[in-house]
């Protein structure tokens, strides 16, 4: 079978990493990469030993796919002529600025048969890999992004920075949709809203609480889902997952866990185990992009579809339009 040719687009810190990953996937070919910056392609090219490509149009002469790594408000125009000219894309998140914009992206690669995959790298995080083995149903969710300040990112909200990672995981995990969103936020350091907090109402009932900052003293990046006899928590920076289950007292457990003891009695009796699943190493970034290769070379749906970035890209919108209101109405 013949290699994936594909090329990067972008040599900031992300597209550097893209560089690095796709020279170790094996069925790929890394043909080379692009940046407007004319200095830092030259840094990057010598330092990954690849072809500096001397514009966009001279690189899709080359390849079969692109990997785009440029700033967020590039992502459509660059996308768009990629797609145009029959390429398949990955796209980092969010998969662009507005959603007029992306909407046009993934009509463009559906009339067009393209792929198109988003980067929304925390759905292979090791910690939610390690719960793929349970039914996740969540009726209540609490994510917390906190970082600290860093001037890469602040030319959009941090909703579209920061945020948008955990509202892609939370749209993910809850099939339903959504019915109501609340949010508030500030700017602080920059131009952009850089603290957010939304509570994202669906039609099943299920509330998710999701907060987002750029400012904060200690970096955090956890999730905690509720459902029926399930606690599940999820740190996304150490990849490591905790389960609280509600089992029946007689049930053969499959992996590991520790009892808390038991509640209710006779044919209601469970027992309260504490779970902590295998972690997968896997090299969340490297694993997407192999995804992204796979699905071109099959044919077939990644993971995180261009739907699913539209998705997640129209909450994060609506969460920015709430906390706009809610300035002018103060």
């Amino acid at each position: 079978m013949e290699k994936l040719k594909i090329g990067v687009i972008g040599t900031g810190h992300l597209g550097q990493l893209h560089t690095k990953m796709f020279q170790q996937i094996s069925n790929c070919e890394l043909i080379g990469i692009y940046d407007s910056n004319p200095d830092n392609l030259s840094h990057v090219a010598k330092e990954y030993n690849v072809k500096a490509f001397g514009s966009i149009n001279e690189m899709l002469k080359d390849v079969d796919a692109v990997s785009i790594a440029v700033t967020t408000s590039a992502h459509f125009q660059v996308a768009e002529k990629c797609l145009g000219n029959n390429k398949h894309v990955f796209i980092e998140k969010p998969i662009t600025t507005l959603i007029s914009e992306g909407e046009k992206l993934v009509k463009t690669a559906a009339d067009k048969k393209l792929i198109i995959q988003v980067g929304h790298i925390e759905r292979f995080n090791p910690a939610l890999l390690a719960v793929e083995q349970y039914i996740i149903q969540p009726m209540f969710m609490q994510s917390d992004r906190l970082a600290q300040f860093n001037p890469r990112g602040t030319d959009v909200a941090v909703v579209l920075d920061l945020m948008i990672h955990d509202i892609d995981i939370i749209l993910s995990l809850v099939k339903s949709d959504v019915e109501k969103i609340d949010a508030n936020g500030v700017a602080v350091v920059s131009d952009n809203i850089d603290i957010a907090n939304a509570r994202i109402q669906f039609v099943n009932g299920a509330v998710a609480n999701v907060t987002a900052s750029r400012i904060s003293q200690k970096k955090m990046r956890k999730m905690r889902l509720f459902q029926k006899d399930n606690y599940i928590s999820l740190d996304f920076i150490v990849g490591v997952a905790e389960v609280y289950r509600l089992v029946p007292a007689d049930q053969q457990l499959l992996t590991p866990a520790i009892s808390f003891g038991e509640i209710g009695v006779g044919d209601k009796k469970k027992r309260v185990i504490y779970e902590q699943p295998e972690i997968k190493e896997v090299n969340a970034l490297k694993y997407e992009l192999e995804i992204f290769v796979n699905s071109v070379i099959a044919g077939k749906s990644p993971v995180v579809t261009g739907e699913d970035g539209l998705r997640a890209l129209k909450v994060a919108r609506i969460i920015i339009e709430k906390i706009e209101e809610s300035k002018v109405n103060v």
